[in-house]
């Protein structure tokens, strides 16, 4: 027999915040609604939790089934429950942000999304609910992780030019790095692979390749290694 409860409890929700990178500017994952409230406005990908999934598979559930995405680096963010956040009922959402390459990404709307698109962090439209207070609590968290975490090469190719590297972590934290002491501070991680290949068909000069070691940095960190930019 279903158990009924005395007190009335808040529905419960995921929401994803996807990051991705085009190779110059960071770039955010964007719905727009095509139900009610909010119909035509967009949104971060999102919805509610079955009873029979855990909030981990919804907010991956939801991010395929409203743009398409599915397999990519996700993690738990925060949980908001401001009382009024949903003129439907009360809602409480657990969010979650994930990081991707914008570029190898075609999101495409489904469900109750009418579109999914990629948009600049400094271009964006206005947000349903309470989403720019999360995105901006995801964009945050990315600024402080990337600097102390290599979270940020989940947003490069597996290869990858110190360049790129540097764009990346520019974009990103919005501030610019003396190419030279960039390149030196990473290089003394110990966690990049410099590889024998360079870019190809460029008119100058051709950069060489890098990736990034994996297994070396949990090695290192097991070692107590502390990654810093």
């Amino acid at each position: 027999m279903a158990f009924e409860y005395e007190y009335q409890h808040p529905a419960l929700a995921a929401d994803c915040v996807v990051f991705g990178f085009d190779g110059s500017e960071l770039n955010v994952l964007l719905i727009k609604r095509g139900i009610e409230p909010f119909i035509n406005c967009y949104a971060l990908p999102g919805g509610f939790v079955h009873l029979d999934e855990t909030i981990d598979e919804c907010a991956r559930r939801e991010l395929y089934e409203e743009t398409g995405l599915r397999d990519v680096f996700m993690e738990q963010l925060y949980t908001f429950g401001a009382l009024n956040r949903d003129p439907r009922e009360r809602v409480v959402s657990v969010a979650y942000y994930a990081l991707v390459r914008s570029t190898d990404y075609a999101p495409e709307g489904g469900t109750d999304a009418a579109q999914a698109g990629w948009f600049k962090m400094n271009q964006l439209p206005p947000l349903a609910f309470d989403h720019l207070e999360i995105l901006k609590t995801a964009h945050q968290r990315l600024k402080n992780q990337i600097r102390y975490r290599p979270v940020g090469f989940e947003l490069l190719d597996l290869k990858f030019t110190m360049t790129q590297l540097q764009t990346l972590y520019e974009a990103v934290l919005a501030k610019k790095f003396d190419r030279r002491n960039f390149s030196s501070k990473i290089l003394k991680t110990g966690v990049l692979d410099v590889l024998d290949e360079k870019v190809q068909n460029t008119a100058y000069r051709a950069p060489r390749l890098l990736s990034f070691n994996r297994p070396k940095y949990q090695e290192l960190t097991e070692k107590g290694f502390n990654f810093e930019i």
